[in-house]
Parts: C-alpha cells; structure tokens; sequence
C-alpha cells in the first residue's frame, strides 16, 4: 500500500512542482532584469528661429540651413569650422584651365538614407530642381545663375560646364546652392527627409521643435546621438531658464548676453564668443521715397551711435562694421568708422536733402537683436527730426511675408548670417531694391576676374561703394554666442557657414 506524507497540507509531490515552479520563475524574471537596456543617446539644442520649411532651397530664411545643411542633407564640397573648403559627396575635383568645368569625382561608398546610391545622375536631378523649380529662391536661382550645363558620364562623376569663370561658383556649392537630393524623393522634400547625411527630420513640430533621428545607414562616420532635436524659443529669458535648468546641451545662440554671467561656472557651462558671416543690417527699403535721396540716407547713417548700440543692445559683443563683409569674408575691408555719428552733420544733411520726412516705419523681426536695435535706432532718428513707428513681426513667416516678399516696410533690421553675400546689393529684385548700375557692374565684373588677387581688389572697391552711398546702414557683425553643458565637445568658436554642424559634437 502506497502512502503519502502531506507536508503544510500538501502531498510532498506537490511542494517539489511548487517549488520547481518558483524557481523556474525566479530564473525567468532573473533572466529578465539582466538584459541590457538600451540607452537612447538624445542631443538638444536651444534656438530662436525656426525653419519655414523643411525644403530648404524654397526658404530665404537661415533658420532650414543651421538644422539641415551637413546633417541631413550633403553637399560635393564643404566647408569645415577653419573656412577651409574639405571634400564631402565627392572625393576629389577638378578645374579646366580655362576655369569654367568643374568635374567632381563622387565618393563609391555614399548613399542616401534611403539605401539609394549618391550618383552623377542624382547631382544632376537635383540641379535640375533648384534651376526650374519656380519654388527655388531667388537667392539660389542667381547663385546657380552661371551654370550653363550639368551632366554625369557615370555613376561616379559629374560635371558643371560654366558660362563664363566664376571666383564665387564653387563656395556656393558647399551650401544651399549644392544640396544632393535623393532622386526617389525629388521634389518631396518639403515633407519627407531626403538627403545622404548623418541624420534624418522625422518631426517637425511647427512653432516648437525638429527632431532628427540616426541614420542607421549612414556611408560615414557614425554619428553620435541617436536623436537631436532643436528646440525653438521666442522668449529669450525662457531660453537661458531652459539651459539653467539642464533641459538643454547647448544655446545654439544666445539671444540675451547681457544674462551670460549665469553660465560664468566652468564646472557646468562653456561658453563660446567667435565670429559669424552675419552682418546685422539695417536695410532701406529702396522704393520708399524718401530714402531714394543719398542726403536723407547719410544723415541717418550718422545718427547712430552703432558703439554705443552695441553695448546697449548685445552687451558690447560683436564687432562694428561698415559694409556688407565681415572680419571672415576673405575680401574685407575695415570700413568701421567711415562713416562717424555726428548728429549735428546728420541734421545738416538732412536738411538739405530738402526731403518732407514722413513717419518712416522700422518693421522688424520678433528675435531680441532686431527687437532691441529698433528701438535704439527709433530714438537716435528722433533726434534730428525723423519720426518713426516700429513694428515687430513674428518670424519667420509674417516678417518674411510681409517685408521680405511684399516690400511693406521703409527700414527693416536683420542679421543676413549667409556667407559672402555681399552680391545681393546687385540684385534689384532683392527686397531692398537697391538699384545702383555701377555697382552691379563691379561684381559682375569682380566675378569673372582671371585671378583671386584681382577678385579680392574688386571685392574691395565693391564694399566701399556701399558704404559711400549710404546703401544700408551696418549696425554690427553678429557674434556667435554659444553657451553648453561643459561635456559637450566638437563646437567650432566660429560659426563659418549656415550649418549648425553636429558631425563633429560629442559629449564627454
């Protein structure tokens, strides 16, 4: 006869499965807690302008080229944070002698994000959309201008035939102007991610963030950060609260230096003071007709304390300027005090301008540099007998709307952060209408010069003509105020092209 002793009010059969049981389940949930958890690696950024598109050859706004120039979407040729001119899509080029073919050998290990191959044929797609696209810029349709053909005798060359030689051409390949398009999503930029670079957009929330996500795939060096996202700030102070309180890595730029003291701890903070290609212009609006008389433009040119703006406004950072180049641009001339502030010559010369001043309207961006330096300049023309309004515009769309395309302004302030782009003056479409044939004629001229040393002296001449004519008034060279948590690394001081460049960040 079997017998079974119970144990606890259970057969000892019983409590041994029980037991197994548990200990199957002990080993499972071991199991679980020991595999590796996956730590998503996320980079943010703080900003004050946000882009108006995600096809950024359809924007004139910079605020598309810091997100997506280097990091989403490649060029054959870059520039790095030296000026200097480093190969990128394509590994190699070549100039004919008489300087009008460029051959650019591409790069066989380059893809799109899609897995497509960076092709002749796809550099040759993507000139064809900012040449005919009636959504191109203006700005990128005249740099583009000089390109008589475009064509790809393989996969792995492409070759640009000029009209005439071009000192400027190839700088502007490494920006907007020479973006490389996947050829499947040509013209779906605007709301799909379409580039060969370290990242891809995967979010635009509008009036709030990009997100750019890894490219698993990418032919490069592997980025850093899994996820990116730029954080947008209208309210400079909530910028600054938002670092502080270590939401972000990094003020991409600092919209209230007079607050930089709050980051003085090394400990935590870096604090980055370089140069920029912005000039911050305070533009005329050409048509208006009171600002057609030389006289009338002089006089508020020398009404304005621009030292004294600068430390009222940027707490003394940034440097004065007195033309459409700054300190970067290989062609600069010192021009900085050409033009003195004297009020009592500014009123003689206002006076005998004979001009009927009407209330002249200063219509500006919503962003604090502009905001700040209208007010400066509001007071400072009512000194000598200019009454103004000022109006601020939310940015980017109504500011670009209303002043930009529409031309509804008589003064506007705006830092114009896209290199070398002196040549806008020569353009009479361009929204401030300045109409001077001479000086259209000095670039042209300066253009196509055999020689960088003749470029360079007519580039110089060019500058001075702007500065003689009162074209603008140039209030300072914005500087690049760039404040991060003091484990980020690869940020250059200078900020050289319109990329904010995440190739090279890191975090210790």
């Amino acid at each position: 006869m079997t017998h079974t002793t119970k144990v606890e009010g259970r057969s000892r059969w019983q409590r041994l499965l029980l037991a197994g049981l548990v200990a199957m389940g002990l080993l499972t949930a071991a199991a679980c807690t020991q595999q590796p958890t996956v730590t998503v690696k996320k980079f943010v950024i703080g900003a004050s302008a946000e882009p108006a598109s995600m096809d950024v050859t359809t924007s004139p706004s910079a605020a598309g080229p810091q997100v997506m120039l280097y990091n989403v979407y490649e060029t054959l040729v870059r520039i790095d944070g030296d000026g200097k001119m480093r190969p990128m899509l394509a590994q190699s080029w070549d100039i004919s002698a008489d300087g009008r073919v460029y051959t650019f050998h591409i790069n066989p290990a380059a893809t799109f994000a899609s897995g497509t191959k960076v092709t002749g044929s796809a550099v040759v797609k993507s000139q064809d959309k900012l040449r005919s696209d009636a959504a191109t810029t203006t700005v990128l349709r005249t740099q583009l201008a000089d390109v008589a053909t475009v064509t790809a005798p393989d996969d792995a060359t492409v070759v640009f035939t000029l009209k005439n030689p071009s000192q400027n051409w190839l700088y502007y390949m490494t920006s907007t102007a020479g973006i490389v398009f996947d050829p499947t999503l040509i013209g779906e930029a605007a709301t799909k991610s379409a580039g060969s670079g370290p990242y891809a957009w995967t979010a635009w929330n509008k009036g709030s963030s990009v997100v750019l996500t890894k490219n698993a795939k990418y032919w490069g060096t592997a980025p850093r950060f899994d996820e990116v996202t730029f954080r947008y700030f209208t309210d400079a102070n909530a910028l600054n609260a938002a670092m502080l309180a270590g939401d972000l890595d990094v003020i991409s730029n600092v919209q209230a230096p007079e607050a930089l003291s709050q980051f003085s701890d090394t400990s935590k903070y870096t604090v980055l003071d370089g140069a920029t290609n912005g000039e911050v212009t305070m533009g005329f609006n050409h048509q208006s007709p009171a600002l057609q008389n030389q006289n009338v433009r002089k006089a508020i040119t020398m009404a304005i304390d621009r030292a004294a703006l600068i430390k009222t406004v940027w707490a003394g950072k940034g440097q004065l300027i007195g033309s459409m180049a700054v300190p970067t641009d290989p062609y600069y001339v010192d021009l900085a005090n050409a033009v003195p502030f004297n009020v009592a010559e500014a009123k003689a010369l206002l006076a005998s301008s004979g001009v009927a001043m009407p209330t002249l309207r200063i219509r500006v961006p919503a962003l604090a540099y502009a905001t700040k330096s209208a007010q400066f300049v509001a007071s400072a023309l009512n000194e000598i007998g200019i009454k103004t309004t000022v109006d601020e515009l939310p940015f980017p769309a109504t500011w670009l709307d209303q002043v930009y395309k529409n031309g509804d302004y008589d003064i506007t302030i705006v830092a114009h952060v896209e290199p070398r782009d002196i040549n806008k003056f020569a353009d009479p479409t361009y929204y401030w209408h300045y109409n001077n044939p001479a000086f259209q004629a000095l670039i042209a001229k300066a253009d196509t010069e055999p020689t960088e040393a003749a470029w360079l002296a007519d580039m110089a001449d060019a500058q001075k003509v702007l500065t003689d004519d009162a074209a603008a008034v140039w209030l300072f060279m914005l500087p690049n105020l760039v404040v991060t948590k003091n484990t980020v690394t690869g940020l250059s001081p200078n900020a050289v092209t319109l990329s904010f460049d995440l190739t090279g960040v890191a975090r210790r």
